[in-house]
């Protein structure tokens, strides 16, 4: 079972899954880095996952749907311009062998989706949309603050060898967002000379580990006392509840330069 990040526009990555002949896709945002991959390759499409409605995401779908026949999978409580079976939190998706438990991760859009599977004799896999990003998580468009902390609560549960595969190459931004929450996190300062290296060298700094998440990423980290000080020092009226830290630290992100 073989991962693959499919680059797409500027910062998107179409991950695809292949196994014997077969392949799996989440979050098509365009059809052309797919059908050129499944050309060169002479695999079939026969799955697509889609976490959320947003067009960088499913602009792909309807064409690579209508080619190839694949089942198109997404969140049962959004719209969607194309047939697809809707799915929620405890559905289950099997593909090849794999069976996707479907996680309902709302924050972003309100009806946002993940899937973790756990592959025979490999570690498992998180597809996590526009949720969870290393170092980050996506704006809050549609959810709420008290929304998005409860899918980085659900999130942070699996277990911790999950490979996350987020669907931007946002790292290099949002690590430089948790250093000024955390300048003297040593886990942190490591991994961005890590993700400079793999950036020079043009190649993609995901998929994450989501143990390591949890000791760089600010928003899996916001009752650990150094980010809930640093959020203080952001926004002194900042209240001693979870969800008062949580929407600070996303307030402060969305301003930082």
């Amino acid at each position: 079972m073989n991962l693959i990040p499919l680059p797409a526009f500027s910062d998107n990555y179409i991950w695809l899954l292949q196994h014997q002949g077969h392949a799996l896709v989440v979050d098509p945002g365009k059809s052309e880095p797919v059908t050129t991959w499944l050309r060169e390759n002479q695999h079939v499409l026969d799955c697509i996952l889609v976490t959320h409605h947003h067009g960088d995401h499913t602009g792909g779908v309807e064409i690579l749907q209508k080619q190839t026949g694949a089942k198109v999978y997404g969140p049962a409580t959004e719209s969607l311009p194309f047939d697809f079976h809707g799915l929620k939190q405890n559905d289950q998706v099997s593909w090849q062998g794999l069976n996707f438990s479907v996680l309902d991760v709302p924050g972003h859009t309100a009806g946002h989706i993940a899937y973790w599977t756990q592959p025979s004799a490999q570690d498992p896999l998180l597809f996590c949309g526009d949720t969870l990003f290393s170092g980050g998580c996506g704006r809050i468009f549609e959810g709420t603050p008290a929304q998005m902390l409860n899918s980085m609560d659900t999130l942070a549960m699996l277990p911790s060898a999950t490979r996350v595969c987020c669907a931007h190459e946002y790292t290099l931004s949002n690590l430089k967002f948790a250093q000024a929450v955390e300048p003297h996190n040593q886990f942190l300062r490591d991994h961005v000379i890590l993700c400079q290296q793999l950036r020079s060298k043009n190649l993609p700094t995901l998929p994450t580990q989501l143990a390591l998440e949890l000791k760089i990423n600010p928003f899996l980290r916001s009752r650990q006392a150094s980010v809930v000080q640093a959020v203080k020092a952001f926004a002194p009226h900042t209240a001693n509840q979870d969800v008062d830290i949580f929407a600070n630290l996303r307030a402060w992100k969305n301003e930082f330069k």
